[in-house]
């Protein structure tokens, strides 16, 4: 086996290990990264709902007032104007779903869901949680979730939320009388949640590991090449040239020119003493003859 081949075995086996590693050690990290970055945009999401929310109650109900004694308009609730402006957000981000989960909601469409609901009593026997990242299974597969608790902190809420006999008769013919009563100040009556399919985190960690692979695959090849030309100029032909020599010389053959020793390296210092050899071996030869 020549030196060619058992460097390139070892250059191989080196390859391959640092391929695997380096590929472990990204993947978990890219996989990680994408996470963090569906997390950031989950709670940006959030915050904006949040900016909804505050927004309506401060500069949209007051104006409507006078009207709301008459027909009752969804759109001054804020949890209803903050999940109408996400839904049309989700438009063009339909991976993202937004709810305003509640146990006890006059709009029944924010009733929650039995995990969700898990969610908001976490929340209630944990009132130091001020928010819950987690993953859950679903029909479709793993989804990630993150959750902040919707607390009653606006005494004014509790106006349309007490009991049936102090809200708004307007709302009272639109909704009933059977839900979203009963809450009380600084309680936890629900949650805002954002959930979105691990397939998107995966998916963008898979694109980026892809890449970065054949990123590596590419620079050990360029390296492999480069390697193997300087193998072959610098040690393989000197070599060579050293071997074809020496067996001509060994059968008394000093017809061949010495070989080139310019520089100062390894080989050329070796080229150097072979010729001295060479010479020697020649006088050598010269002086038994005579």
């Amino acid at each position: 086996m020549g030196i060619r081949t058992k460097f390139n075995l070892v250059l191989l086996l080196v390859f391959a290990a640092g391929f695997a590693v380096a590929g472990w050690i990204s993947y978990t990290l890219l996989r990680h990264n994408a996470k963090e970055e569906v997390v950031r945009n989950a709670r940006l999401m959030l915050e904006s709902a949040l900016a909804i929310r505050g927004y309506t109650v401060k500069q949209v109900k007051p104006h409507l007032e006078l009207q709301l004694m008459r027909v009752f308009l969804p759109q001054s609730v804020p949890a209803y104007a903050a999940t109408e402006t996400v839904n049309e957000l989700r438009k063009t981000h339909p991976d993202y779903s937004y709810k305003e989960a509640t146990l006890n909601p006059t709009n029944p469409r924010d009733r929650a869901a039995d995990w969700e609901a898990d969610v908001v009593r976490t929340f209630r026997d944990h009132a130091e949680t001020k928010e819950v990242v987690s993953e859950r299974d679903t029909p479709t597969g793993r989804a990630l979730f993150i959750a902040r608790p919707i607390k009653i902190t606006d005494p004014a809420c509790l106006a349309c939320h007490s009991v049936p006999q102090a809200a708004p008769v307007s709302m009272i013919k639109l909704y009933g009388e059977a839900n979203g009563f009963g809450w009380n100040f600084n309680e936890i009556v629900g949650a805002q949640i954002v959930s979105v399919p691990m397939a998107l985190p995966i998916q963008n960690a898979e694109r980026a590991f892809i890449a970065f692979m054949w990123s590596l695959a590419g620079v050990f090849v360029a390296v492999f090449l480069v390697l193997n030309l300087m193998l072959s100029w610098m040690i393989v032909r000197p070599i060579r040239s050293m071997s074809e020599a020496a067996d001509k010389v060994s059968t008394g053959d000093f017809a061949r020119p010495e070989l080139p020793a310019r520089g100062k390296d390894e080989i050329s210092v070796l080229a150097a003493s072979f010729n001295r050899m060479r010479r020697s071996l020649q006088k050598a030869m010269q002086m038994i003859e005579q």
